[in-house]
């Protein structure tokens, strides 16, 4: 791979420390190879994009399929908002809202079925179920004992960064060094998860994109992306239709496509490997585009 301005060849793949297949329970996702689309399945009447669309499950179940074949490598479940200024919802509801369409999900689909939890008690039960990873945006901040879960099943552990709680998270959220805190926050909670039992190749890192950032600190976050890899853990970004795109383009969340579009296609060439999304059919499109300039 030639090297260009702002995309140094070492911040992808590097020759010799290739990152090794991304283990998930009943998968192995090459996520090297190119840049892996999750696509985003929210069974909550309050999400801040689609909240209310996919209550029921057999609108989920069809919706899912539908991502799967616009090019959705992953899918991934969320059964409890976590948009700014939300509240918490019991494990119980959280687990109405998701077991119904996660066991035709489970039985019907070919990619790997992540969770969207930081509740052991949830994680154990998708993971009975059959689920492939849990994405735990609190990374391991809200219940650790996700972690012994992770292990015991065998599955993949998605970490991202947040600071606060949804709640409070976009409450001028500040940092001493934006980038080097992050790192280092990833850095302990990968430590936290291995000491639990997660295989090493079974964790993903999220940056956390609009979990306790202002405007600029998502816009620097993407910029300065290949500052994560020295973590040496695949990185997720999920910065589809959120709020930062919206203050920068002055559009509401229905408008955010394009914005969306060029921070997935930043994101890919600074080197994530999994990309969440909500519109998965233009942004495989995105990614395909961004991996053929990246790779001429």
């Amino acid at each position: 791979m030639s090297s260009s301005p702002g995309y140094p060849p070492e911040t992808w793949a590097p020759p010799g420390d290739r990152l090794p297949l991304l283990r998930c329970r009943r998968f192995s996702l090459d996520v090297a190879a190119r840049t892996r689309i999750m696509g985003v399945l929210n069974v909550t009447p309050d999400s801040f994009s689609d909240g209310g669309r996919h209550l029921d499950p057999g609108r989920a179940v069809e919706h899912a399929h539908q991502m799967v074949e616009e090019g959705a490598d992953l899918i991934d479940v969320g059964g409890e908002s976590t948009r700014p200024g939300s509240l918490p919802v019991s494990a119980e509801e959280e687990l109405r809202r998701i077991l119904p369409p996660l066991k035709h999900l489970v039985d019907q689909l070919p990619v790997p079925i992540s969770v969207d939890t930081t509740k052991a008690d949830v994680a154990a039960a998708v993971l009975a179920e059959g689920a492939d990873l849990i994405n735990d945006i609190s990374g391991l901040g809200f219940d650790p004992r996700v972690a012994s879960v992770v292990a015991e099943a065998g599955a993949g552990l998605i970490l991202a960064h947040i600071r606060g709680t949804p709640r409070t998270m976009q409450q001028d959220p500040r940092y001493s060094d934006l980038l080097a805190d992050i790192r280092e926050y990833l850095r302990e909670r990968i430590l936290l998860a291995e000491a639990a039992g997660v295989h090493p190749e079974a964790i993903v890192v999220d940056p956390g994109i609009g979990f306790g950032k202002s405007v600029e600190h998502n816009l620097l976050l993407l910029k300065c992306l290949p500052g994560l890899h020295g973590l040496k853990k695949p990185i997720l970004v999920g910065p589809s239709r959120k709020s930062f795109i919206g203050r920068v383009l002055d559009l509401p969340v229905e408008e955010r496509a394009e914005g969306t579009a060029a921070a997935v296609a930043v994101a890919i060439w600074q080197g994530a490997h999994i990309v969440r999304v909500h519109d998965v059919r233009a942004m495989v499109r995105v990614a395909r585009m961004t991996e053929a300039i990246r790779g001429a």
